[in-house]
């Protein structure tokens, strides 16, 4: 195994309006954990209360993956959804401060970062989440997706793709397809 021991982790981002985002940070996901790393993934729009075919296969490959989340903003009120994020939040940052994993993927923070119906600042400052990523363990990758990333998690990150739609078959009435998008 190439071992890296004086690199530092990495920051990378996965935005865009295009399908796929998530997609990338499983298969990144399932590399670090093929090559030894410890691995978690917080799903921060996601509800425990369904199931998802990641949450399915992650488990049965000893991957950790939790959903923090309660669902679409519109399927809740604003009160729940902050309450939420709250806990969300609080459980990333102290993963993210302690050295256990070598990967952490915080999957739609970016969403819930841009959530403008109802105020989140207080309960998922963004002012903290630049902080808590600028603190981590030097060893720590950190793989953040979600649409409409923020340009100041842009500029921390050192890699920024974005998925960009050309056709989708949204477009012709398919709705989410099992095993395609959960």
């Amino acid at each position: 195994m190439n071992q890296q021991p004086n690199k530092r982790g990495l920051l990378l981002v996965y935005t865009g309006d295009g399908k796929g985002k998530t997609t990338a940070a499983l298969g990144l996901a399932v590399r670090a954990t093929g090559r030894g790393k410890k691995v978690l993934m917080i799903q921060f729009i996601k509800s425990p209360d369904r199931t998802y075919g990641e949450k399915i296969m992650f488990d049965r490959m000893g991957i950790e993956i939790l959903q923090k989340g309660i669902g679409f903003t519109w399927t809740k009120t604003p009160e729940e959804h902050r309450a939420a994020l709250a806990v969300a939040w609080r459980f990333a940052k102290e993963k993210l401060l302690d050295d256990t994993y070598d990967l952490i993927i915080l999957d739609e923070i970016n969403n819930a970062l841009a959530i403008d119906k109802f105020p989140i600042d207080d309960v998922l400052p963004l002012a903290d989440v630049l902080e808590t990523l600028k603190n981590r363990p030097a060893h720590m990758h950190v793989a953040i997706t979600g649409r409409s990333a923020k340009q100041e998690i842009i500029e921390l990150a050192d890699l920024v793709t974005e998925m960009k739609p050309i056709k989708h078959y949204y477009d012709e009435g398919i709705p989410a397809v099992l095993g395609v998008e959960f």
